[in-house]
């Protein structure tokens, strides 16, 4: 039988890969300006900024002690309370009649509860791929929104306090010593008439006898305000102090009049 050359023909599974290639990353220099290790590379320049960063923490911590103030005294109803500098911008929110009242769990609970949970979420929020500013419109947007609203914020609740409750003993040249803010030394022999100790509300700041404690002496008052001025005050408020405490306006009348007598 004559022999015959006969081809060998192949018929390739599409399923397994003609070609394999090994799991092994690209090379960084394949994508210049774009990648780095992160080991040493990245991991160095975040241990530098650490660094600086307790090295300068460290350095105002030695040349700035912390300001003490007074002890705590249970007996001064003139202290007011306020929470540290980063709390400030969130006590300052609850002032505000849509943060407040009827509405505190808004304040309290809703606005930062969406404010700090936003942030947990923002990687899977916006997934965008840009790290410009310019190209990221929606979060550079809402991130510089919240800073601008957390300064303002702060600013304006120490602005607030020290409006209200001004440094004690400087007067109105901002020289300490001067005797034109002073408060009044209050007199121990003064007694308040009955008609002042029925007013609980305005005790609570004002003192027994009118000493002064949160609020101002008063044991003098009508040698500076007239029986208009204190109806005045006390139906609309002033300074730190809330209008509408008294709600008969008989009432106010008697209580002005008294207060403006007293010179």
């Amino acid at each position: 039988m004559a022999k015959q050359d006969k081809d060998a023909t192949f018929v390739g599974d599409s399923r397994v890969s003609a070609k394999r290639i090994p799991n092994i990353s690209p090379a960084y220099s394949d994508f210049p300006g774009k990648n780095e290790p992160f080991w040493p590379n990245f991991l160095l320049k975040e241990w530098m900024v650490a660094a600086v960063c307790l090295v300068g923490f460290l350095v105002l911590t030695v040349s700035h002690p912390s300001p003490l103030t007074d002890k705590a005294n249970p007996n001064d109803t003139s202290f007011i309370p306020l929470p540290d500098w980063y709390f400030l911008f969130l006590y300052q929110m609850l002032k505000y009649p849509w943060a407040a009242g009827d509405w505190v769990v808004l304040g309290i609970v809703v606005i930062p509860g969406i404010a700090f949970g936003a942030l947990m979420l923002a990687p899977w929020l916006d997934t965008s791929k840009e790290r410009r500013p310019s190209k990221r419109p929606v979060a550079t947007g809402l991130m510089l929104t919240a800073l601008v609203g957390v300064f303002y914020l702060t600013w304006a609740a120490n602005h607030e306090y020290h409006l209200a409750h001004p440094d004690k003993g400087k007067g109105t040249g901002g020289k300490e010593g001067s005797s034109a803010t002073a408060p009044a030394p209050a007199d121990t022999s003064f007694k308040a008439d009955a008609l002042w100790k029925a007013q609980t509300s305005c005790m609570g700041c004002h003192g027994k006898n009118m000493e002064g404690g949160m609020g101002p002496n008063l044991q003098k008052i009508g040698a500076t305000l007239d029986a208009a001025k204190i109806t005045d005050t006390i139906k609309n408020g002033k300074g730190a102090m809330p209008g509408g405490m008294i709600k008969d306006d008989a009432e106010i009348a008697k209580l002005a009049d008294y207060l403006a007598g007293l010179k």
